[in-house]
């Protein structure tokens, strides 16, 4: 799985921005999909995830009530729109796909695919 994220940038405290990430494989609809972000100097952590459109969406408690993911599987796309960003926000926001056995929690889950990375940086 090839995976591209884009949509970054640099916006003001309490702006938005939407990320996206295009996943190149066969059936990329069967693959679950997630968020995650690493500042500098800090531990990767986990944001978002879910597997079908319809399905359940799991997210950390830091983001649950301003970012929102989803995604378009026509496109082979997954999106992270972020609301009310804040300083601490500014991170690498990576995007990441996998087939994930049914009935693992996502949040656990070993995501073995991931793209570049787009940067996000929130400024006060």
């Amino acid at each position: 799985v090839q995976l591209q994220a884009s949509g970054g940038g640099r916006v003001q405290v309490g702006e938005s921005l939407r990320l996206s990430c295009v996943g190149h494989a066969h059936a990329f609809a069967s693959y679950a999909v997630a968020w995650i972000r690493q500042a500098p100097g800090k531990q990767r952590e986990f944001l978002s995830a879910m597997r079908w459109s319809a399905g359940r969406t799991y997210y950390a408690d830091s983001v649950k009530d301003r970012f929102t993911i989803s995604r378009d599987d026509a496109k082979n796309t997954v999106y992270l729109e972020m609301r009310n960003l804040k300083p601490e926000d500014t991170a690498t926001y990576f995007c990441g796909a996998e087939r994930i056995p049914y009935g693992t929690d996502l949040r656990l889950a070993e995501f073995g695919n991931w793209g570049q990375g787009t940067q996000v940086t929130v400024s006060s």
